[in-house]
């Protein structure tokens, strides 16, 4: 069993006492792996009244000290690496591979959250362009727009987390932050090496809890940004009750995947394998939806099809695994009965559609029609939906026409369509020739329509975690 309190972990301002504890399973077996605290709306007010004292000491602290503090939990992860890498498999259920994704691009993010400490600057403004402005000086500033409250989801707790955390400390906000109820330990762990590193424990602390906890943080009017990653059901509901609080959504998604006539097949059934399945299909920009042009339909399929199999399905703990069970057996019902659904409406059950030992296995539907959830809404498991369409103005058409707008990837050797792709689909990120699920954590991430506002990536979470402060000196 994890101890999800290390050795010298404090108990003060955003912890709960351990008499108020959940059980966390290892979604593969149910295991318990741990107990981990239970937060309460009470705890939660409680955190903010310390972030909200802290407010004024956290905007004021050097920027040597807060880059040299991030370089540290950079050092702290890389050191425990291994062990975060294990953690994340217990809690989360998601294949090793997978995990130690995670992990690797966490440290890329708090390390390029270290370097956006010494690119947070203003620049002067020439106000003698009009006669009124004669004698007078003028510049901007960026300053901490105040607490952030960060919510993150369950499928990369640690990256999640991070991406919440670290831009907030560069950009010297106090930040408050939510793991899922079902995956707070790396998150737990991460907070205590922030501490560790040097940060007061009142500028990041972590309330565990329901939506009852969130609630209580984002509802507050004293913080400056409350930043949610997960559906966008919820993320709407978010908005609303925190408004007029600034709020950064990171939402869901049916990434669409467009093989053009002219596309490398090879390059693209890679693609879909690699994708489409990843992180056991629980990726907002995983392969859902692929819109294959008419003339090579039945090609693409066929090979797809023959290359299913080399899917590793089974235990996540295991090298080779690629798909294993979801975060839990609601989840997998759920996904189950959107695949039926499909299949009733019309469309063609080519592999997979049933789970063996609580696992899904990779499934692939063909001609799915509109109006049912596994092209409509965000799956969240390992399906993916195969679409014949007409030619590349209609497949961008159905790309637009999902009420999603994420990632989308186009496979093409036109750059002609390619840059038609960057012009004309409405989506926060278009890949050309590889996964729509491609991130680098130093680009801005993030979507359009349902899929979102704000965008995620240190440099641009530095920016959304600031405002712009004017200032006019008569001389």
């Amino acid at each position: 069993m994890f101890d999800p309190y290390p050795p010298g972990l404090p108990v003060g301002p955003g912890w709960v006492s351990t008499e108020d504890i959940q059980e966390i399973r290892f979604p593969f077996d149910g295991s318990v792996i741990a107990r981990a605290p239970v937060g309460t709306p009470a705890l939660a007010r409680r955190a903010l009244d310390e972030a909200v004292g802290i407010t004024r000491q956290a905007a004021v602290l050097p920027s040597r000290v807060r880059r040299e503090i991030l370089f540290g939990v950079h050092r702290a992860l890389t050191e425990w690496q291994a062990e975060f890498e294990g953690l994340l498999v217990a809690e989360t259920g998601k294949p090793l591979t997978d995990c130690r994704t995670e992990v690797a691009r966490t440290l890329i993010t708090w390390q390029a959250a270290a370097e956006e400490v010494s690119r947070l600057h203003g620049e002067t403004v020439p106000l003698d362009l009009a006669p009124s402005g004669d004698g007078l000086t003028g510049f901007w500033v960026r300053k901490p727009i105040g607490v952030v409250v960060g919510i993150a989801g369950f499928n990369y707790p640690l990256l999640l987390a991070s991406h919440k955390i670290a831009p907030a400390i560069a950009a010297g906000c106090p930040v408050i932050v939510k793991p899922a109820p079902q995956t707070p330990l790396a998150t737990l762990w991460l907070v205590h090496l922030v501490r560790e590193a040097g940060l007061p424990a009142a500028m990041t602390q972590l309330v565990t809890g329901d939506a009852e906890v969130g609630s209580a943080l984002v509802t507050d009017r004293r913080i400056g940004a409350v930043s949610f990653t997960g559906s966008a059901a919820v993320g709407h509901r978010i908005a609303q009750a925190a408004a007029p609080t600034k709020t950064l959504l990171e939402l869901g998604s049916n990434a669409a995947l467009v093989v053009a006539e002219d596309a490398d097949l090879d390059a693209a059934v890679n693609a879909v394998l690699r994708g489409g399945f990843y992180a056991s299909g629980q990726a907002c920009i995983s392969v859902q939806r692929i819109l294959v042009v008419e003339v090579v339909a039945t090609e693409f399929s066929e090979r797809l099809l023959a290359r299913l199999n080399e899917i590793v399905v089974g235990d996540p703990r295991e090298e080779k695994t690629r798909v294993s069970t979801l975060i839990d057996q609601r989840s997998t019902r759920r996904v189950l009965d959107w695949v039926f659904e499909a299949v009733a409406a019309g469309a063609r059950l080519a592999a997979g559609g049933e789970a063996e030992g609580g696992v899904i296995r990779p499934t692939v539907l063909l001609d799915v029609p509109d109006g049912v959830a596994c092209w409509d809404e965000e799956v969240f498991g390992p399906v993916v939906c195969v679409r014949r369409v007409s030619d590349i103005d209609d497949a961008f058409r159905q790309v637009n026409a999902s009420r999603y707008g994420l990632h989308a990837a186009v496979f093409t050797r036109s750059l002609n369509t390619a840059f038609r792709a960057v012009d004309e689909l409405e989506v926060g990120g278009v890949v050309v020739n590889e996964v729509p699920g491609f991130r680098s954590d130093t680009m801005p991430y993030g979507g359009v329509k349902d899929s979102g506002i704000g965008r995620e990536g240190p440099r641009f979470a530095v920016e959304e975690f600031t405002v712009t402060r004017m200032a006019v000196i008569r001389t």
